[in-house]
């Protein structure tokens, strides 16, 4: 057994070894944000057009933010002599946890982030190094330097620089402590001024905390702290500091063990096993338990659980509930400070952090943060007390909460004017789709639309639900057996109520089932299906059911297909509400990538789309792209490049775009061509020098489904696309059926398109 663990460890040790060699060494590099590619950029980018933009700043200190990356731009800076779970293993040997802090900025909050590790053990010598370097940065978090000497670096940082300057060991660690133990206090019907608090560590990150907790609210003759030596109390000696000496108890010395008793909660910031079960058993009732020492908490999790079972519970550990992580704060906090030009990082910021922290944690789980934690129940809780380091709403909850502390409290050089224009901004540089789903939204406010989804009972679907009650006016309708409904809103930690916000349609049992199979009986007779299969499929088949109550006006607009086949479904859409002119034109995606938005057609409806189907896919293109504020410039893409080929695709496309130039269009339209002349207008013009469309093409459509669906899927695999849709154009809006990979996300998308009355657009 031991030779399988050691061969295991090995295996970890090398994986962790490979991770940070290859491909490249290290965890960063830099990337220019300006194009360089000839002696005009050059000229620009250095001598002598670089002269423009010092001159500006030697001019004005504070357009450093508008002309360099300054304003974004972090050092993560440490000598090495604290290494969470190493020591003082010196500068060195500290740049790859360095490197791995900066990382952990740009995957968060996108702030560039430099790692700077010092060979200097002195601490006032350390902190003049640090201020040197205030030209440079927009802000320093301090990092992994020992106590008593973080202490001094950051108290010199802060009186002589005009940034801010976080520590976050100490602060980052003393915020997410807060929110978690706001949230503890909440559940357990506590109030700040009441409660005892016994720590052990009397380091920087447990001296911070404490401060923390006395900011919210905590008796400093409420907290007992203790170390190796025991309580830290009145007249002692031993293994003093200025900042322990602050928590000093009256009294002569004492133990954990005899000041335990009766505390509400133990904050242990120190090493393991140094919490006894005999000492929990002493703890009030529900006790709060933050055992923070890494990797071995100061009690077991399951020890403690088995001592008092009702205990609330939080740990440095990712594989139990609660878990501490400074990655909650300090991305978030860096956020807000540098968007609004702060001077430092102050306790109403802190604040701010740790309120916001909380409160989301109160809210409904993301469906973003479930998904990345598939294997745990999300729901605000003793085991869950704070937020995911993933839930994507971190960024502009926190950020926001921030920002608006810093406005408030004096310390803004740049204020924001609409915080909640800025809350958005962040959201949707989290939500790739935000942006340019926000026309889509504002459409759909202005309407109230009932929404039913076929497949009812997918959890996707169930969050979807969720966001629509909170972000829209729209009605969920779920399809679905209201049991399976029921345990998995209660599993996901939703507020789905039946009857009151939402409304569910039981296949297996809904009154209404005698109406149902009658009127798609009637609409089918003459198709080949009697009675009883009418009744079968109004029992079974979920997409029919809902689209027969879109039939009966009972909803406006139905979605679909999140398991299934794509033309599956459309055959049972299509029977029962292709009428008055309704039939299905063609399957539209939008794919959000890095440079912007590019819409795909046709990629499900039409296999082989004859002339004049493709001319009506692109009039309905048109339509359905101004619904997302964006001008249509539309390609015929084909094999042939105008007229070089006379192949199937290319014929098909040369007759749809003669019949366009039949008719009084007000967009941009070109073909037939390849997609990679529809992409780039100067290749484009060696074929075709005096075509009819400016610039790059930004809707393609295709000859085939197969050529539209491998550019989507190519698009999403391979360049990082975020597909909203597909759409089904030709059916009025009542009907859209999306594909098993959709996110919840995604099926709110759509169902934002769907909540919008198709005669907004026509």
């Amino acid at each position: 057994m031991s030779d399988r663990t050691d061969d295991a460890q090995a295996a970890l040790r090398q994986a962790a070894l490979d991770y940070h060699q290859y491909p490249k060494p290290g965890k960063l590099e830099i990337r220019a944000t300006k194009p360089l590619a000839n002696g005009r950029d050059l000229a620009r980018a250095y001598s002598p057009g670089v002269a423009e933009a010092s001159s500006a700043i030697h001019a004005d200190p504070e357009t450093a933010a508008d002309y360099t990356a300054r304003g974004n731009l972090v050092a993560v800076v440490t000598n090495g002599s604290a290494v969470l779970g190493l020591g003082n293993i010196g500068a060195l040997a500290s740049k790859p946890v360095m490197e791995g802090k900066a990382v952990l900025f740009k995957k968060f909050a996108n702030i560039d982030c430099f790692d700077i590790e010092l060979d200097e053990s002195d601490p006032e010598k350390l902190a003049e190094i640090v201020c040197a370097m205030e030209p440079t940065f927009g802000a320093i978090n301090l990092e992994d330097i020992k106590a008593p000497d973080c202490f001094t670096v950051e108290r010199i940082c802060r009186e002589r620089m005009n940034i801010p300057v976080f520590h976050d060991d100490q602060h980052g660690t003393a915020i997410v402590v807060g929110a978690a133990a706001l949230n503890a206090l909440k559940l357990t019907n506590r109030d700040w001024a009441d409660i005892k608090v016994v720590s052990t560590g009397g380091g920087a990150a447990g001296i911070a905390c404490l401060n923390m907790l006395l900011t919210l609210g905590v008796k400093r003759e409420n907290v007992f702290l203790c170390d190796l030596a025991g309580l830290v109390h009145e007249g002692r000696t031993e293994d003093m500091t200025e900042q322990k000496a602050a928590f000093a108890q009256p009294g002569g010395p004492r133990s954990l063990d005899d000041v335990i008793a009766g505390a509400d909660l133990f904050l242990g910031l120190s090493g393991p096993g140094v919490l006894k079960p005999e000492m929990v058993a002493k703890m009030a009732e529900t006790p709060i338990i933050f055992a923070l020492a890494n990797p071995n908490p100061e009690i077991a999790f399951d020890l403690a659980k088995a001592t008092a079972p009702d205990a609330i519970i939080a740990t440095g550990r990712s594989d139990h509930p609660n878990q501490v992580n400074n990655v909650l704060c300090f991305p978030f906090i860096f956020r807000g400070a540098l968007d609004v030009g702060a001077t430092e990082i102050n306790e109403a910021m802190k604040i701010g952090c740790v309120e916001g922290i909380a409160a989301l944690a109160r809210a409904t789980t993301s469906a973003e943060a479930a998904a990345a934690y598939r294997e745990e129940q999300l729901t605000f809780g003793p085991d869950y007390l704070i937020p995911k380091p993933f839930d994507p709403r971190l960024m502009g909850v926190v950020a926001s909460a921030v920002a608006k502390a810093a406005m408030e409290s004096g310390v803004a050089r740049r204020p924001i004017a609409d915080l909640k224009a800025y809350k958005a901004r962040l959201d949707a540089s989290v939500f790739r789709s935000a942006l340019i789903m926000r026309p889509v939204f504002a459409a759909a406010a202005q309407a109230e639309r009932r929404i039913v989804f076929a497949e009812g009972e997918d959890e996707r679907v169930l969050r979807a639900a969720q966001a629509i009650m909170e972000e829209t006016t729209d009605i969920p309708i779920l399809i679905g057996r209201p049991e399976v409904i029921h345990t998995r809103v209660l599993r996901a930690g939703l507020t789905i109520e039946p009857g009151r916000n939402v409304e569910i349609v039981n296949p297996e049992s809904d009154p209404r089932y005698r109406d149902y199979w009658e009127t798609y009986h009637r609409l089918m007779a003459r198709q080949g299906v009697p009675p009883d299969l009418a009744r079968a499929i109004m029992r079974t088949n979920t997409t029919a059911i809902a689209a027969v109550m879109v039939n009966r006006d009972e909803a406006d607009s139905l979605i679909c297909g999140t398991f299934g086949q794509f033309l599956w479904h459309l055959r049972y859409v299509t029977e029962i509400l292709g009428h008055n002119g309704l039939h299905p034109v063609g399957a539209l995606s939008l794919m959000i990538l890095e440079d912007g938005p590019l819409f795909i057609a046709d990629t499900h409806v039409h296999a082989r789309p004859t002339p004049e189907q493709v001319t009506e896919t692109v009039l309905a293109c048109a339509r359905h792209v101004r619904r997302f504020g964006v001008q249509p410039k539309i390609a015929l893409c084909s094999a042939s490049q105008f007229g070089n080929l006379d192949s199937e695709s290319g014929r098909t496309m040369r007759e749809a775009l003669a019949r366009l130039d039949g008719m009084a269009l007000d967009f941009e339209y070109e073909g037939e061509m390849n997609a990679d002349a529809a992409l780039d207008p100067e290749l484009r013009a060696r074929f075709m020098p005096h075509g009819r469309m400016e610039g790059a093409a930004n809707v393609l459509v295709f000859a085939s489904t197969d050529a539209a669906g491998a550019t989507r899927n190519i698009l999403k695999a391979r360049a990082n696309g975020l597909e909203v849709g597909p759409l089904l154009m030709g059916m009025g809006n009542k009907a859209h059926i999306v594909t098993p990979s959709i996110t919840a996300r995604g099926l709110l998308n759509v169902s934002a398109l769907a909540g919008t009355p198709v005669t907004h657009y026509g």
